[in-house]
């Protein structure tokens, strides 16, 4: 993996939410990066199964992750090709968060941004060691190779109690 930088994500607590933000820099240019973020077979490398992806605003975006038996259905808020991309996440619990993804060149490689927003306070520090998990895939992604569903819990747990320990109260 050559992901350039690979910092922990930071949680803040935004009034009785939560948001994530992690920055990530890649050694892909942001056109594969992009890829990775809107291409079905790309998404599916490193993150979740595309049922359904209609990329614009009001879109829909309908993933699955069968390993843990759960899906979303999501609508894309923002589009800005290559470097803007906002979806809704329906959560367990009936509430909805925002998925951002900023993506700008860097050289000959890329920086990302995502943020998620609207999180409940039980909820922050699971998501961000499960962003965490994922994030490190998608340079892979870029490349066409898929990351195992079992090499990404391994990588989720080995952050997760770290991601609580900064959990906000």
């Amino acid at each position: 993996m050559s992901v350039i930088t690979e910092e922990l994500g930071t949680l803040r607590r935004t009034g009785d939410t939560v948001e994530i933000v992690f920055r990530r820099s890649y050694a892909r240019p942001i056109e594969k990066v992009w890829a990775a973020l809107t291409v079905p077979e790309r998404i599916a490398d490193w993150f979740a199964e595309v049922e359904a992806l209609d990329l614009g605003l009001g879109g829909a975006i309908h993933l699955s992750f069968p390993e843990v038996q759960f899906k979303i259905q999501g609508v894309i808020t923002a589009f800005d090709p290559p470097r803007l991309l906002t979806w809704t996440w329906p959560q367990p619990d009936g509430s909805t968060s925002t998925v951002t993804f900023e993506l700008e060149p860097d050289g000959d490689g890329c920086r990302l941004t995502l943020t998620e927003r609207g999180l409940t306070l039980s909820q922050g520090a699971g998501n961000a060691a499960g962003w965490h998990a994922h994030l490190q895939a998608i340079e892979d992604a870029c490349d066409g190779v898929r990351t195992s569903w079992a090499k990404l819990l391994e990588r989720e747990k080995v952050v997760n109690q770290t991601y609580k320990d900064r959990a906000p109260a």
